[in-house]
């Protein structure tokens, strides 16, 4: 796969960022590059100022994994940043085969996998892609994303929720972290997923409407997504606090399995609580609607 761009402007924005101080590399004087030069990142990861820079001019296929974890120590990566460069290598590889896309369409979640999502009542559960596309949820993840699931003329995706969406601006009341986030996510699929269509014209449509995910996009940082805790602003119970853990799903590779849970006692659990209760109410009506006789319904 020709990713040489992607490669090129990873590697570039990761050499800008580290000064030579951090390195213990003489600063000097007339610097005309921001952060280290080329023949510096050669020189700290042992390999040739030509081997490297043919590297970050994008050929980065036939790169053995002994070099590439030199640079990414040279360039003193981040984990994800390091998991990132080495999917760009093995993209760009000969050896390197398609990987099958998940389209959203064409799959739906197994009936046990169901079953473990509605059994958890106290938290809001969700599996998604790397695209971010919502696969499945428990009751109360969509009565708390009520409006992610509601959006206007396409399928639950979170970062067109956060981008696209005005209600989604709200909804975070960390907005701007929710959406670096979201765009580091999308920037470490596509690199491990070279090949999926839809998660290209997903970048494609974004980049078009949304003048601030262009701008995050062209930062090249990466992430992917573990435990911490988020803030959130829901239209009818308000503020929430929610500690998230994602695990990946073993026997489906690329999905993701997330939950959203308040601390024990706290005012954002009894949130969640009368969050919970409403949707129970709300689906007791609904069923009973459709279980009701046709003359009932009419009247």
């Amino acid at each position: 796969m020709d990713n040489r761009a992607e490669v090129k402007d990873f590697l570039a924005t990761r050499r800008e960022r580290i000064t030579p101080q951090e390195v213990g590399l003489p600063v000097g004087q007339n610097r005309r590059v921001k952060g280290l030069r080329r023949s510096e990142v050669a020189s700290l990861a042992g390999v040739s100022v030509e081997y490297y820079t043919r590297i970050e001019r994008g050929h980065i296929g036939g790169a053995s994994p002994e070099v590439l974890d030199a640079i990414a120590r040279a360039l003193k990566l981040e984990e994800d940043e390091r998991a990132y460069l080495f999917d760009l290598a093995h993209a760009a590889s000969p050896a390197a085969r398609p990987v099958r896309s998940r389209r959203q369409r064409e799959w739906t979640p197994p009936r046990e996998l169901q079953w473990m999502l509605d059994s958890i009542t106290g938290a809001a559960a969700v599996v998604r892609n790397g695209r971010m596309d919502v696969l499945a949820a428990n009751a109360l993840a969509r009565a708390f994303y009520s409006d992610l699931f509601d959006m206007p003329g396409t399928a639950p995706n979170f970062a067109k929720y956060i981008f696209l969406d005005e209600r989604g601006i709200a909804f975070h009341l960390e907005w701007d972290r929710a959406a670096n986030t979201a765009v580091r996510i999308l920037r470490a699929e596509g690199a491990r997923n070279p090949y999926d269509k839809e998660h290209h014209e997903l970048i494609g449509e974004l980049c078009t409407r949304s003048p601030e995910f262009a701008k995050r996009w062209a930062s090249h940082d990466v992430l992917r997504h573990g435990a911490g805790f988020k803030y959130f602003r829901h239209p009818v119970v308000g503020d929430l606090t929610l500690a998230f853990e994602s695990l990946d799903l073993i026997s489906e590779p690329g999905l993701t399995f997330t939950t959203y849970t308040p601390e024990p006692g706290s005012a954002s659990a009894e949130r969640m609580q009368l969050l919970a209760n409403l949707a129970a109410t709300e689906e007791y009506e609904a069923d009973r609607q459709n279980d009701a006789p046709a003359d009932r319904r009419q009247a």
